[in-house]
């Protein structure tokens, strides 16, 4: 019953807007990794989202796309915009999000700053090595080669975060890290509220 009631289901009232854990980071620099840490350990009941449970669920026709029925180029655009959207409409239904992305695109950032206003967004950047994602990229064999080297060199350029860490560290250094950041509720990030 408290679950419904927060929700607003059963009283009328607006539920509490959620709070987001923002990762970014390159292809195979370990978000997933650290996400799925972050869920394990942290207080609240997280969900924890990334354009690849989208693809991996079967939302996209990837058969079709594999057989170029459909181009990815003329779906990009749309996919990731609703994506954006979809991550404000969970946070204002009152859900806890940890979200995995890559801020490759002009104006991606800038989009999710203005959709993400309203809500406490605890910007994390996700760092590894050149070498060791071209490893863990070959190591995967469900990438394209050469994408976690181009988000390499591209994907924290004029990135402001609330902190920072080295995915080759381990989670047992980088949780507690973390965990201790997203408590203090210290925020200084893009996403911070400016005066």
């Amino acid at each position: 019953m408290e679950d419904v009631e927060r929700q607003g289901l059963s009283t009328g009232k607006k539920s509490t807007p959620g709070r987001i854990i923002l990762l970014n980071g390159a292809s195979s620099s370990g978000k997933t990794v650290l996400a799925r840490a972050l869920q394990d350990r942290i207080e609240n009941p997280f969900w924890h989202l990334s354009i690849d449970h989208f693809r991996d669920s079967g939302v996209l026709p990837m058969a079709r796309i594999a057989r170029r029925d459909f181009r990815w180029s003329d779906l990009r655009g749309r996919f990731f915009a609703g994506f954006h959207a979809t991550l404000a409409a969970c946070a204002e239904a009152g859900n806890d999000l940890i979200v995995e992305h890559i801020l490759e695109n002009e104006g991606w950032c800038e989009t999710l700053i203005e959709l993400l206003k309203p809500f406490n967004v605890y910007f994390i950047g996700v760092h590894c090595s050149l070498e060791e994602l071209t490893r863990r990229e070959v190591a995967r064999g469900d990438r394209l080669l050469g994408s976690a080297a181009r988000d390499f060199h591209s994907v924290h350029i004029g990135r402001c975060y609330d902190i920072e860490v080295q995915s080759e560290a381990g989670v047992t250094v980088n949780i507690p890290k973390l965990l201790d950041g997203w408590r203090s509720g210290c925020r200084q990030s893009d996403f911070s509220p400016r005066p």
